[in-house]
């Protein structure tokens, strides 16, 4: 958390008050969120033209001229607030670790309470090898069926797990993860590789759907999680499954309750009546 609904959120936000200003000043509050010493982080970005703002995955570009990116991945609690003299006090950054000066007068936060963001600059080249590691984008009209039911049935890893690996597909973390699968009757556990063509059809359907609602709905935000304008996402009153075990299904025809297990180090939650088993063969057993 931040997601791909909540990183693309942000970069919609960013656009229109950071875009065409220049970086005039760079400062380093706290090291630990970078990935290279600030004076070389510095250097390479004072005097640099914000060109444009995209997303990749859970991580926000900023494109610099010279060849140069600005990457940004929020971690659990990171925000980048852009700064003006109409700032409201909701939108103040309260753990600042990076305090960019920009040529409009304002300035560009990257806040983080915890810190367990990153930030570092990179050359275009170095950005596309970094690219070219991470699986395809859930929403891009050219990743087909095939491509998703190839890489399921290549794998022996739960379905839910298999779905957060950055390497095979980009941006979906643990909440939209949950969600899409009980709304495609999957059971979190069950093998990717048992995903049957019809499954994976509808699965892929669902995490389109779930990621352009959040997306529409300014992102989930359950503590930390804020806009670039300062405010709240409004999905998290539409979670289905996520962070609800002991609460009813919300299916208006299903008399279950929700569950919560614990695998691959993060919390799943599930239906047991809407997303069986299908059998031993079917369920992830380390």
């Amino acid at each position: 958390m931040p997601e791909l609904p909540e990183a693309e959120t942000i970069v919609r936000g960013l656009r229109p008050r950071i875009v065409g200003y220049t970086i005039r000043s760079v400062r380093v509050l706290y090291d630990d969120v970078l990935r290279e010493p600030r004076h070389r982080f510095g250097a390479r970005l004072r005097g640099a033209l914000i060109q444009s703002v995209g997303r990749r995955g859970k991580n926000v570009i900023i494109d610099l001229d010279r060849n140069r990116k600005l990457l940004v991945n929020l971690g659990m609690t990171g925000r980048l607030l852009p700064i003006t003299t109409k700032t409201v006090t909701s939108q103040s950054p309260t753990h600042p670790a990076i305090r960019f000066g920009l040529s409009s007068g304002g300035e560009l936060v990257f806040d983080d309470t915890r810190r367990f963001g990153r930030v570092e600059c990179l050359s275009s080249n170095d950005w596309l090898i970094r690219s070219q590691d991470m699986g395809p984008e859930p929403l891009d009209p050219l990743f087909t069926v095939n491509q998703f039911k190839k890489g399921l049935g290549a794998s022996k890893s739960p379905i839910r797990s298999w779905l957060l690996d950055q390497r095979r597909i980009a941006g979906i973390g643990n909440i939209y993860a949950n969600e899409a699968l009980y709304l495609a009757k999957i059971h979190p556990k069950r093998r990717a590789s048992t995903i049957r063509r019809t499954e994976a059809i509808t699965l892929l359907k669902e995490i389109r759907q779930v990621l352009q609602e959040a997306i529409r709905a300014g992102g989930t935000t359950l503590r930390d999680y804020r806009t670039a304008e300062g405010e709240k996402g409004k999905y998290a009153r539409r979670l289905c499954v996520y962070g609800r075990d002991g609460e009813d299904c919300t299916r208006s025809r299903c008399s279950g309750e929700i569950h919560r297990i614990v695998f691959g180090g993060r919390s799943a939650f599930y239906c047991a009546n809407c997303q069986p088993t299908r059998g031993p063969a079917h369920v992830y057993r380390p």
